[in-house]
């Protein structure tokens, strides 16, 4: 095995429609919009883009439509300098999209969004020197027989495993046992597991598959994550937030550089909210990727938001 990478990801991307609304109306309301504009965005290729910001050897795999928004979302990982040797454009087939109204009041973001069968990934399409040319793999949870396939190529070459999964994909119990750093969204843990305490809900899936680390990402409020029968929870900063979009995908790829870096759980959790946070300053999923010395400034010098019932009963 040779680490011409130090990082491989596996999953989405996507090309998003972003509109800005003064206010999100009421159902059934009607307000005008202030701007429309193209966005490259998606799960792990955003990830893969924030690692490549941080300096980080970067590989991207998966599958862009052929039209006007693949276009667009090539241009952008290209220009991150991502390897994209493993990228399959799809003949006749439309890019994964998504529609993003955001409210300019609050900077939070509702999503439409569609990914054409077309752009399914199959296992047989990777190959395992794909992945064992990394240190490090990262995977979403969407084409689950292949996130499944290159995981466990991944365990076979002793490549730790990170996850970023947002809703429940059939199949994906396969792929959890496979996984080290488990980052999922505030709702996962508790529809997974049919718990209501997120503490109890990390804790059983930490414990029924071994990862290393099981988290959840709690927005702006920052993240609660559980390792070695030990809670972190790690406040978000205070930003000028302009648009929420792409912060979780930010802050997988600051974490995926936090644990090369070898980084504790605790700084890594900092750093990682805090380059999220930055990224919802402008618009778009790539509004805003810094480097590390702007994240660094932040968390020396930035203000955070604390929800104190995770604060009282974590111990970090």
């Amino acid at each position: 095995m040779t680490d011409a990478f130090d990082i491989v990801g596996v999953g989405l991307n996507a090309t998003d429609t972003m509109l800005v609304v003064p206010h999100f109306p009421a159902y059934g309301g009607k307000v005008p919009f202030l701007s429309e504009a193209y966005s490259p965005g998606g799960q792990v290729a955003t990830a893969m883009v924030a690692c490549a910001k941080l300096g980080l050897r970067t590989k991207y795999i998966g599958t862009i439509g052929d039209d006007e928004r693949g276009r667009i979302q090539m241009e952008s990982l290209r220009s991150s300098g991502i390897n994209l040797d493993h990228v399959q454009q799809r003949r006749n087939c439309p890019n994964q999209s998504a529609y993003i109204v955001i409210d300019q009041s609050t900077g939070e973001r509702t999503v439409f969004w569609s990914r054409p069968d077309c752009l399914t990934i199959a296992p047989e399409e990777i190959a395992a020197e794909q992945i064992t040319c990394a240190r490090l793999l990262h995977i979403d949870g969407h084409d689950t027989a292949a996130v499944e396939h290159a995981a466990r190529i991944a365990r076979a070459h002793n490549i730790p495993v990170t996850v970023d999964v947002d809703t429940i994909y059939p199949g994906f119990d396969r792929v959890l046992p496979l996984v080290d750093y488990l980052i999922a969204s505030s709702e996962f843990p508790g529809r997974w597991t049919h718990m209501d305490d997120p503490f109890d809900a990390l804790a059983a899936i930490q414990d029924q598959n071994g990862m290393g680390v099981a988290a959840m990402t709690l927005g702006s409020n920052g993240v609660l994550a559980r390792s070695k029968g030990e809670y972190f929870y790690s406040p978000g900063y205070v930003v000028n937030c302009v648009d929420t979009t792409g912060a979780g995908d930010v802050f997988h790829g600051a974490f995926c550089y936090s644990v090369l870096q070898k980084m504790p759980l605790a700084e890594a959790l900092e750093f990682s909210n805090a380059m999220a946070a930055l990224n919802c300053t402008a618009t778009g999923a790539r509004g805003h990727i810094a480097g590390v010395q702007e994240v660094r400034h932040l968390m020396a010098h930035g203000e955070r938001r604390s929800r104190s019932e995770f604060a009282v009963r974590s111990h970090g």
